[in-house]
This record gives C-alpha cells, sequence and structure tokens, in this order.
C-alpha cells in the first residue's frame, strides 16, 4: 500500500528522481542517507503532534459534548442527532489527515540524499516543496553538529555545513531554511562525515585551490630571468624619459 502512495505521489507531486553527483571525482563520491533511527524519531514527533492535535480538538469539543449530553438528558431534540454527526465529522477529518502526515513522514525520511565529493556536495530534502543544495568546498566556513535529547537516546545527530555569508548565528526555522546553511539531518555518523568533509577541505588547500591570500602570503612571488630583463629595460627607459623632461624644464625657466 505504501509503495502505491509513493509512486502516486512522485507522478502528482513531480518529485525528481535521485541527484546527480555534484561536480568532482566520481571515482571518489560518497552517497550517505538518514539513519533508520531517524524515522523513528520523525514517528515520534507526528505521535507528539498528534497526540496534541486530539487533546486540543477534545478540550475544544468539550462545550458542544456537555450541550449534547444535557439535551440528551432533557429528551432530546432534532438537534442531537446533527450535532453527533458533526463531532464525529470533525474528528474523522483530523484522523484522516494526520494518517495522511503519517504516511509523508515515510516518503520523506525515503527522499533525503546526501551526496559528497572531492570538490562538492549535495543535499535533497523536502516533497512538497523539494530542497536542493550545491556547496563547494572551497566556499564552506564551518561544520558543526548539533544533537537533541531524543536524537542522543536515537543514537543520531545534525550535520551543518556554513558556507560564505551565513553568519552562523541563526537558529530554529530561520537557520534551517538559510541559503548559506546545509544540513545532513539524521545521520549516525555525523563525526565521520565531518571528518571526510575536513580532510577533502585540508587536501583542496594543499593542492594550491583554497584561499587566495593564504596562498600569496605563504609562497613569494618569483620571475623569469626574461621578464627581469624586460622589467629593467622598462626601468631605464623610463628613467631616460624623467631626465629629458627634467632638462627641458630646466631649459625653459
Amino acid at each position: 500500500m505504501y509503495n502505491s502512495f509513493r509512486q502516486l505521489c512522485e507522478r502528482v507531486l513531480r518529485i525528481p528522481p535521485k541527484p546527480e553527483p555534484p561536480p568532482g571525482d566520481e571515482t571518489q563520491t560518497q552517497i550517505f542517507r538518514a539513519a533508520p533511527s531517524y524515522y523513528k524519531y520523525l514517528l515520534a514527533m507526528w505521535a507528539l503532534k498528534t497526540a496534541g492535535t486530539f487533546l486540543i480538538l477534545t478540550v475544544a469539543m468539550t462545550g458542544p459534548f456537555i450541550g449534547l449530553f444535557v439535551t440528551i438528558s432533557k429528551g432530546g431534540n432534532k438537534w442531537t442527532f446533527l450535532i453527533l454527526v458533526l463531532i464525529g465529522f470533525v474528528f474523522t477529518v483530523v484522523l484522516v489527515i494526520r494518517l495522511f502526515a503519517l504516511a509523508v513522514v515515510r516518503l520523506d525520511f525515503d527522499q533525503r540524499w546526501y551526496v559528497v565529493t572531492d570538490r562538492s556536495l549535495r543535499v535533497r530534502e523536502g516533497i512538497i516543496l523539494v530542497r536542493e543544495a550545491t556547496v563547494t568546498f572551497a566556499n564552506i566556513q564551518n561544520i558543526s553538529i548539533s544533537q537533541g535529547p531524543i536524537q542522543r537516546a536515537l543514537g543520531i545527530a545534525d550535520l551543518r555545513v556554513d558556507t560564505a555569508g551565513g553568519g552562523g548565528g541563526k537558529q530554529g526555522k530561520q537557520a534551517m531554511y538559510d541559503l548559506h546553511t546545509t544540513w545532513f539531518r539524521g545521520v549516525d555518523n555525523a563525526n565521520g562525515i565531518r571528518e571526510l568533509m575536513e580532510k577533502r577541505l585540508r587536501q583542496l588547500k594543499d593542492s594550491g585551490l583554497g584561499d587566495h591570500e593564504e596562498l600569496a602570503s605563504a609562497a613569494p612571488m618569483t620571475f623569469s630571468s626574461s621578464v627581469v630583463t624586460v622589467l629593467r629595460e622598462i626601468r631605464s627607459e623610463a628613467a631616460s624619459l624623467r631626465a629629458a623632461v627634467a632638462h627641458r624644464s630646466a631649459a625653459a625657466d
């Protein structure tokens, strides 16, 4: 049943297939997925939201329930059946919505892709709103790991990658949709992924593709003998021109 629902959603929502690897050496491309425990985490969040929704709904329906009880105790009238139908309809609609949300939770888990090459990384997540980001290692400024209490209990964590211009100080939903922040959510090997990224960052800098200012300060500028000869001739011509201008100025005085 879930496979049929998944195929229907992929057709209706036009969910793209598996993402293509970002620029880099295909032989060094590694694909990471959210851990199975992350699905349990999403289920726990769904259960909490569902319980909260029905709790709020029950409190909201307390008044109609009391009114219905009073009406029945007085012998009832033509509105009793209508109130019962209305209450049952509201609960049924909410139940259907929460069951649909449960199916979406599984689909959201299946549609998460984290791809890393030797030069860049690509992340895709989302179903209704598909978000895909490609980040080159040259633009990465910070790599950090965040882990809440439930995540610690499940052995998973979120890996956060900040790029140039991100600021690194945003929290919550503002950080979640920040264009300068990329997340590897629900992975069980966050430390290993971070070490892989840091290793490739070092390789990138060692290959001379890192910070241009650091490279300029690290190595002095050198010229070939032919360039030095040309520069000396230019200096000689400039000195002769300056002397000629000075002589004409003196003669004019």
